[in-house]
């Protein structure tokens, strides 16, 4: 009997020890850039339609490997959609006034960026998880940010409730 337990101590110190050997740093599902085979669903980008311009004279001289006029632009779609210059934006390392003007018109805080990385390292560091957690390098990345979390669903009600029309969203239960 005293056998029996020795090989199970052994063979749980085995699970143990096999488990700590994971890449606790570098969570596959924590960005999109995953290493598995699998299809990758941000590749997937829609095409505009294709359009026949009114003269086949007017159509652009071929550009093997150039862009191509239903390609995806979403810099140039984005900035027609806030008022820039498409062309602008579509530059390289060009930054679109505009555009820039548009979003800090209430005001911005230099170093932005900084401040709330830091507030994220704090924040991270107060709620790093239970004892066993931290011993066996548990993400707990998710379980610090669950009290922030928005309840899209409630979000979606209270939207509908104040009027606002909402034709993106699924239609109401019936």
């Amino acid at each position: 009997m005293a056998v029996r337990q020795v090989i199970f101590a052994a063979l749980g110190v085995a699970t143990l020890t096999l488990g700590a050997c994971s890449d606790a740093d570098n969570p596959i599902l924590m960005h999109a850039g995953s290493e598995t085979r699998g299809p990758d669903e941000f590749s997937i980008l829609p095409t505009r339609p294709l359009e026949m311009p009114p003269s086949l004279t007017e159509l652009p001289t071929p550009n093997p490997g150039g862009v191509n006029r239903v390609d995806p632009q979403p810099e140039a779609d984005i900035a027609r959609a806030l008022g820039g210059n498409p062309a602008v934006a579509m530059a390289p390392g060009a930054v679109d006034g505009g555009i820039v003007n548009h979003a800090s018109r209430f005001g911005r805080e230099a170093g932005i960026r900084e401040q709330l990385a830091a507030e994220d390292l704090a924040h991270r560091q107060r709620n790093r998880g239970r004892l066993l957690e931290r011993i066996f390098a548990v993400n707990v990345y998710h379980n610090a940010y669950q009290h922030m979390w928005l309840d899209k669903y409630a979000e979606l009600e209270r939207w509908r409730r104040a009027g606002v029309r909402t034709p993106t969203a699924p239609p109401p239960a019936e």
